[in-house]
């Protein structure tokens, strides 16, 4: 009697683990209304496939404040980055030519500088060297570095027009793969 109580524990708790990983929104990819602004409301903030990005705030090298939020309606690359950094200096180029291109089609990029480890007069000789058009925040306290949990840099998030995070991508990109991952969103 007691192995077939158990038994019918088991089944009960396998067929709840299902039904409820099959009816979240993050994981099934459809929100339970099936409307799309519902899903957004039933998203949850996070740093995974599926979440709306956490919002941050940060100063540019002029002290121009800056969200994230400010960027809702556009589709966003933000790159986290330091100058010190090979791998990143060596994407600049290629996101500055996307930038270009994609600035007046509702994308933009924002650079997350890891100033922690850089220092503001290294941040501002980059720009200039790379001829950066795109807006450069400061963090210099490493909050969205740990927010977003950034280990190894370059490290970019690509969000939709939602703020939701479409992709994670760990290490540097070039044009063909920017122009790829955004053609895929909306």
């Amino acid at each position: 009697m007691k192995n077939i109580l158990a038994i019918m524990a088991m089944l009960a708790l396998i067929a709840w683990g299902i039904y409820d990983i099959s009816h979240s929104p993050a994981n099934s990819g459809m929100s339970t209304g099936g409307e799309q602004g519902e899903k957004q409301k039933e998203a949850t903030v996070g740093i995974k496939k599926g979440n709306i990005a956490p919002d941050f705030e940060l100063r540019t090298l002029d002290g121009t404040k800056m969200k994230l939020s400010d960027f809702r309606g556009k589709k966003l690359i933000v790159n986290l980055w330091a100058t010190w950094c090979p791998p990143c200096r060596a994407e600049m180029p290629d996101m500055q030519a996307f930038y270009e291109e994609q600035k007046e089609d509702n994308i933009a990029v924002l650079a997350v500088n890891l100033t922690q480890s850089d220092n503001k007069e290294k941040v501002s000789a980059f720009i200039k060297e790379f001829g950066l058009s795109f807006p450069v925040v400061l963090d210099v306290d490493n909050k969205v570095a740990d927010t977003y949990q950034v280990v190894s840099i370059p490290t970019s998030y690509i969000i939709d027009s939602k703020g939701v995070i479409q992709e994670k991508i760990i290490g540097p990109m070039d044009k063909e793969m920017m122009d790829k991952l955004m053609s895929s969103i909306d």
